[in-house]
C-alpha cells in the first residue's frame, strides 16, 4: 500500500461566477448547481489524494445558510480529511464574494465521501491521511464519528457497533433498570 499523504496535498480550490442560467426565480444560485460544483471539487480532491478513479458514495446534509446572488464569485475549497481502506472523507467549504461591494462570506460546508475504484469499478486501497494543522487534526479526529453515523443511518452498521458514537449519545453496555 502507498504511504501516507498529507491532507494539504489533496487541496483543491475552484472558482465559478454565478451567471443568469445558474439562478432560480429569485436570482440566487440554484441548490442543484451548487451541489454539482461541490461534487466536482470534492472528486478532484479525492482523486489527488488517491491517484485513482473515484466515485461519490455519499454527501452529508448540506445546509443552505446564505443565498448566493447572481454575479457573485463562488470559491469552493476541498481537501481529504481522512481515508478508510478504499473510501475518503472530503471537507468542502463554499464562499460567496460580491466583488464590487468588497463582501465575502462563508455560505456552505459539507462532507462528501468518495470511494477509489480500479478500472473495473472495484474498490481499491487508498493512502492514509497525515494531518498537520490544528484544523486538519480536528477534522481527522472527527471523521471516524461522522463515518459511523453515515453507516448507521444507511443501515450498513448496527448502532451498537458504532463505538465512536457511544460517547456522543451517552450509550454504554449497561442494562436499563426497570
Amino acid at each position: 500500500m502507498t504511504k501516507k499523504r498529507f491532507a494539504k496535498q489533496s487541496e483543491v480550490i475552484m472558482t465559478e461566477m454565478v451567471l443568469p442560467n445558474d439562478t432560480n426565480t429569485l436570482n440566487n444560485l440554484m441548490g442543484g448547481k451548487l451541489m454539482h460544483w461541490m461534487d466536482v471539487v470534492a472528486a478532484i480532491a479525492a482523486q489527488k489524494h488517491s491517484t485513482r478513479i473515484v466515485v461519490t458514495a455519499s454527501a452529508d446534509s448540506i445546509s443552505f445558510k446564505h443565498p448566493i446572488a447572481l454575479g457573485n464569485v463562488v470559491t469552493l475549497k476541498a481537501k481529504v480529511t481522512r481515508a478508510f481502506n478504499s473510501s475518503m472523507e472530503v471537507f468542502i467549504e463554499v464562499f460567496a464574494e460580491d466583488i464590487p461591494a468588497s463582501k465575502k462570506i462563508t455560505t456552505h460546508r459539507a462532507f462528501f465521501t468518495f470511494v477509489a475504484v480500479d478500472q473495473g469499478g472495484r474498490p481499491i486501497e487508498v493512502p492514509e491521511v497525515e494531518p498537520e494543522t490544528e484544523e486538519e487534526i480536528e477534522l481527522y479526529e472527527g471523521a471516524l464519528r461522522r463515518r459511523q453515523l453515515r453507516l448507521v443511518l444507511a443501515k450498513r452498521m448496527d448502532p451498537k457497533d458504532a463505538i465512536e458514537l457511544k460517547s456522543i449519545f451517552n450509550l454504554d453496555d449497561k442494562k436499563e433498570e426497570i
